[in-house]
């Protein structure tokens, strides 16, 4: 039986976990749910290494981190990773292996939530360049440096229920942008990627899993204004009462890093590989039309969407290039 739940926080999921010896990477470790992750980890004497798109700009933001490494034991590093940059993805992934130290799971944080209309500096449309490809191209980078039986935890988020992968046109090329069907769909591409990643990888050991957060106020919405927030609350809280469901609940951000470290460190892996995971949780799949339901979308674990998504990745990639 789970013990943990939608309350449940990082430092309860992880009550009686001796990480020492232990080493994990997070991307966007320096503010928000990323840097609860790694606090988190830390405490309990992980090695961790944090991304960050200005490492040497992130000192007074990762103090806590730091702190955090005194008391558990465990050496915290913090490195250049700018995601919009897939020359800066690849600079950051052949440091890492060159240096060689391996990872028992790896933390695909980071991302950009419904900004305006915005370019990559390889020409993708942004939430979908760095939510999606540049994570693509980093991970499957240092995909050696996962131990046998290590564990990829790539985060999503109930957005997803918004809109599946356009693989013709995901950046916006040929069709009036809308910064939230972006998000949606690069959040769909998150659950996609965990999938594949899962099947490719799964013969060593290696398990992925997408995981939903949790409502939390971060960094994430820098682009939206107070009124344009809570307008959004209204419209999820409204959503939700039509449909018969509870009204929706903010979590602190120690509650929303809880399912990142529960699928990293405590779940069992074959259970949560190539699933879709929530409130320390596998979820359940809910194809209901409401976008703020709970659950997960049938079209967000569709196996073979997954390989189309990978390969059109690839191609995209090169074409980039």
């Amino acid at each position: 039986m789970n013990m943990f739940g939608a309350k449940t926080t990082a430092e309860e999921v992880l009550a009686g976990f001796d990480l020492q010896g232990k080493s994990f990477l997070v991307t966007g470790a320096t503010s928000g749910i990323g840097r609860e992750t790694a606090r988190a980890l830390m405490t309990h004497g992980a090695n961790v290494i944090g991304t960050a798109k200005d490492a040497s700009k992130a000192g007074e933001a990762t103090a806590q981190i730091r702190q955090a490494a005194a008391l558990g034991g465990g050496i915290w590093e913090l490195i250049d990773l700018d995601l919009s940059s897939l020359a800066n993805v690849r600079v950051a992934a052949e440091k890492l292996v060159k240096d060689g130290r391996k990872f028992d799971a790896i933390i695909a944080n980071a991302g950009v939530m419904a900004p305006p209309l915005g370019r990559t500096a390889d020409g993708f449309e942004l939430q979908f360049g760095i939510n999606h490809i540049g994570h693509f191209v980093f991970v499957n980078s240092i995909e050696p440096l996962l131990v046998d039986g290590g564990r990829l935890v790539v985060l999503s988020s109930q957005a997803h229920r918004g809109a599946d992968v356009d693989l013709v046109d995901p950046n916006f090329d040929d069709h009036p942008y809308n910064a939230w069907t972006a998000y949606s769909q690069s959040k769909t591409a998150n659950a996609l990627f965990a999938v594949e990643f899962d099947k490719r990888h799964r013969a060593r050991g290696v398990r992925a899993a997408s995981v939903m957060p949790g409502n939390s106020l971060t960094n994430l919405p820098q682009y939206l204004s107070q009124e344009t927030l809570q307008g959004l609350f209204a419209t999820v809280g409204k959503a939700r009462a039509d449909a018969g469901l509870p009204p929706p609940e903010l979590k602190e951000i120690p509650q929303a890093a809880a399912t990142s470290v529960w699928a990293a460190v405590v779940a069992n892996k074959d259970e949560i590989g190539g699933r879709y995971l929530e409130d320390c949780a596998v979820a359940t799949v809910v194809d209901m039309a409401n976008p703020f339901a709970d659950g997960v979308r049938s079209y967000a674990l569709d196996s073979a969407k997954a390989a189309q998504l990978w390969a059109r990745t690839e191609e995209l990639v090169r074409a980039a290039a």
